[in-house]
Protein backbone atom coordinates (compact mmCIF):
# COMPACT_ATOMS: atom_id res chain seq x y z
CA UNK A 1 0.00 0.00 0.00
CA UNK A 2 3.06 2.15 1.41
CA UNK A 3 4.47 1.76 -2.78
CA UNK A 4 1.46 2.57 -4.47
CA UNK A 5 0.60 5.36 -2.62
CA UNK A 6 3.94 7.46 -3.00
CA UNK A 7 3.53 6.42 -6.77
CA UNK A 8 0.16 8.39 -7.46
CA UNK A 9 1.08 11.08 -4.80
CA UNK A 10 4.36 11.62 -7.12
CA UNK A 11 2.85 11.45 -10.53
CA UNK A 12 0.27 13.94 -8.85
CA UNK A 13 3.25 16.72 -7.65
CA UNK A 14 4.92 16.05 -11.08
CA UNK A 15 2.14 16.88 -12.64
CA UNK A 16 1.98 20.42 -10.79
CA UNK A 17 5.88 20.63 -11.64
CA UNK A 18 5.00 20.32 -14.82
CA UNK A 19 2.46 23.20 -14.69
CA UNK A 20 4.37 25.38 -12.58
CA UNK A 21 7.86 24.67 -15.13
CA UNK A 22 5.79 25.66 -18.03
CA UNK A 23 4.32 28.77 -16.38
CA UNK A 24 7.70 29.89 -15.31
CA UNK A 25 9.37 28.99 -18.54
CA UNK A 26 6.50 31.31 -20.63
CA UNK A 27 6.04 34.02 -18.28
CA UNK A 28 10.02 33.99 -17.44
CA UNK A 29 9.69 34.10 -13.52
CA UNK A 30 12.45 32.02 -11.62
CA UNK A 31 10.30 30.92 -8.86
CA UNK A 32 7.93 28.75 -10.15
CA UNK A 33 10.24 27.94 -12.93
CA UNK A 34 12.62 26.62 -9.84
CA UNK A 35 9.44 24.89 -7.71
CA UNK A 36 8.91 22.95 -11.06
CA UNK A 37 11.59 21.16 -11.37
CA UNK A 38 11.75 20.52 -7.61
CA UNK A 39 8.67 19.16 -7.80
CA UNK A 40 10.28 16.85 -11.25
CA UNK A 41 12.91 15.40 -8.83
CA UNK A 42 11.97 15.53 -4.85
CA UNK A 43 9.75 12.47 -4.96
CA UNK A 44 12.72 10.32 -5.70
CA UNK A 45 14.55 11.01 -2.51
CA UNK A 46 11.55 10.61 -0.69
CA UNK A 47 10.49 6.99 1.21
CA UNK A 48 7.81 7.56 3.42
CA UNK A 49 4.20 8.92 2.34
CA UNK A 50 4.40 11.91 5.28
CA UNK A 51 7.39 13.25 3.72
CA UNK A 52 6.26 13.29 0.50
CA UNK A 53 3.17 15.06 1.47
CA UNK A 54 4.64 17.22 3.71
CA UNK A 55 7.90 18.92 1.53
CA UNK A 56 5.31 18.75 -1.61
CA UNK A 57 2.59 20.70 0.11
CA UNK A 58 5.30 23.13 1.24
CA UNK A 59 6.80 23.57 -2.46
CA UNK A 60 3.53 23.66 -3.92
CA UNK A 61 2.69 26.57 -1.93
CA UNK A 62 5.80 29.00 -2.27
CA UNK A 63 4.98 30.63 -5.65
CA UNK A 64 1.85 31.95 -3.53
CA UNK A 65 4.22 33.40 -0.98
CA UNK A 66 7.06 33.99 -3.39
CA UNK A 67 6.57 36.84 -6.01
CA UNK A 68 9.82 37.77 -7.93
Amino acid sequence: MDSESIIIWSVLFGAIGMGYFSYGKKQKAIVPLAIGLSLFVFPYFMSSVTMLLIVGIILVMIPYFIKI
